[in-house]
This record gives C-alpha cells, sequence and structure tokens, in this order.
C-alpha cells in the first residue's frame, strides 16, 4: 500500500512554549526523521510524505511520526490518502514511471 500524510502541529504543548518556539518544519522534520528511519520505502514534496509497506507497519510509521510532530503542540492535524493494493509493491516508483511514459507518448487528436 502507499499512504500519503500530512502532519502539522498547533497549539502550545503541555507545559509552555514550542521547544526555542519552534516553527511548523521543526514538527515536520521531526516526523520526516521517523519515516526515514523506518527503512520503508518513501518520499517527501512539498505537502506530503508518501510511504510504501503493507498495513501494520506504514501505520506503525504513522503513528510515531505523528507522535513525534505531538510534541510541538497541543493538538495534531493528520491528513491521509491511501492506495490499497494488495501484492503489488515498488509502486512508489512505479506509478511515477507509467505515468512519465504515458506523457512521452504522443496523444492523436481526437484521442482527448
Amino acid at each position: 500500500m502507499l499512504v500519503a500524510f500530512s502532519v502539522a502541529p498547533s497549539g502550545a504543548p503541555a507545559g509552555g512554549p514550542a521547544p526555542g518556539d519552534a516553527s511548523v518544519h521543526d514538527a515536520v522534520a521531526a516526523a520526516v526523521r521517523i519515516v526515514r528511519e523506518s527503512g520503508l520505502p518513501n518520499h517527501t514534496d512539498a505537502m506530503f510524505t508518501t510511504i510504501e509497506g503493507d498495513w501494520d507497519e506504514v501505520f506503525d510509521v504513522i503513528k510515531r511520526a505523528t507522535d513525534a510532530a505531538g510534541r510541538f503542540g497541543s493538538r495534531v492535524s493528520l491528513v491521509l490518502k491511501a492506495d490499497i493494493r494488495p501484492g503489488f509493491s515498488g509502486e512508489l516508483a512505479g506509478k511515477v514511471e507509467r505515468l512519465e511514459k504515458a506523457i512521452d507518448v504522443p496523444v492523436e487528436p481526437g484521442q482527448v
């Protein structure tokens, strides 16, 4: 499965202001660090981090990443989008490769 997710803390964390008056990018960095250390295939862009693996391992990493971001605020917004396709792997790159191949194929008039 592929899961694209984003986390963003808000509010002051319990006990006072965020360490060093941290911004959201510090919380996101903490979350992405968890993802990268997981060893699962992943990709981060300006809006989401996408991670690939089976249900249990992906959601364990997302939970730990959300907890890491949660240290920077009293609440966390978590946005998820999943592509659940049992029996497939390598789709983090495979989907993009198929898209790029399709873009390179000329489209005849009337095919659009």
